[in-house]
């Protein structure tokens, strides 16, 4: 009999464990988010009385939410603190909605974040100091809002770092020399900022850089030299600034570009000039597909 009772238990015990799901922890930061952004006006509301598996735009693995994708669902609010709670996260798409308020600080307890996207809504403030301890971050895309300030200097330690945009805000100040840090960075955009000053050098050694924008800002200075070491290069612009001198592009006037806009005033420079009235970049700003 005493058999038959251990059997009962242990069978129980599993049923239990199946049907645990996410934690409270973690449950509790979804419905905060949900409440935060203004859930009942979600295109696709959320039954919170549902499994959380079974919500819109997420993603459980192991009983562990994992990815959150909320891209073009009306969402309306802020980003509060305690989504740092949800630290198994590795995907979170906010994209295209309009979050207001500020980026929490918090965010950058979320260590496993490979992708975060936040372009086009309408966060305002700086970029947090910290964001350089997201070391497992491979995207961040926030372009399209209102984020003033710099760029931090920690953003450097993001090692793993592909795609960085952060074009059209308020930014400004100097691009930090910890971006050169950034070698496996294929993609960086800051168009449409205030940002000023010279080209950093370090920027030389993104050898892995396919697409740099850099448009539509107030930069001075003559064009590094260590660009030429940039041989993945494919899209470069750097028109509507304040360069003193493009001497330094001649190094460059062999390279087949797909994208080649700049401010042509140096006439003693020949290029093979390749304008086209709609730039790479704003034909890929608006790559999300709604899920």
């Amino acid at each position: 009999m005493k058999s038959i009772y251990s059997v009962i238990f242990v069978f129980a015990l599993f049923t239990n464990l199946a049907i645990a799901g996410v934690s409270k922890k973690e449950k509790k930061a979804l419905i905060g988010l949900y409440h935060s952004t203004n859930g009942r006006h979600w295109v696709k509301k959320w039954d919170l009385k549902a499994p959380v598996a079974e919500w819109h735009g997420i993603k459980v693995v192991d009983d562990k939410v994992v990815e959150i994708n909320l891209f073009r669902n009306n969402l309306m609010g802020s980003i509060p603190g305690d989504i740092a709670n949800l630290e198994n996260l590795t995907v979170l798409n906010l994209a295209f909605n309009a979050i207001t308020g500020v980026l929490p600080k918090e965010l950058s307890n979320l260590k496993n974040l490979r992708i975060l996207k936040l372009e086009m809504n309408r966060i305002k403030g700086e970029i947090p100091e910290n964001i350089g301890n997201l070391g497992s971050l491979e995207e961040l895309s926030v372009f399209n809002n209102f984020l003033s300030g710099p760029i931090p200097d920690s953003i450097g330690n993001i090692k793993n770092l592909k795609i960085l945009n952060l074009s059209s805000n308020a930014l400004k100040g100097t691009i930090p020399h910890s971006l050169g840090a950034l070698t496996e960075l294929e993609t960086l955009g800051l168009f449409e900022n205030t940002l000023e000053g010279a080209i950093p050098g370090e920027m030389g050694n993104l050898r892995n850089l396919k697409e740099l924008v850099l448009a539509n800002n107030q930069f001075n200075g003559e064009i590094p030299m260590e660009f030429g070491q940039l041989a993945s290069l494919e899209v470069f612009q750097i028109q509507n600034n304040k360069f003193n001198s493009f001497k330094n592009l001649e190094m460059l006037k062999t390279r087949e570009f797909l994208v080649f806009d700049y401010d042509k005033n140096d006439r003693k420079i020949e290029f093979k000039d390749i304008n086209f009235e709609k730039t790479r970049m704003a034909d890929t700003k608006f790559e999300d597909i709604d899920k």
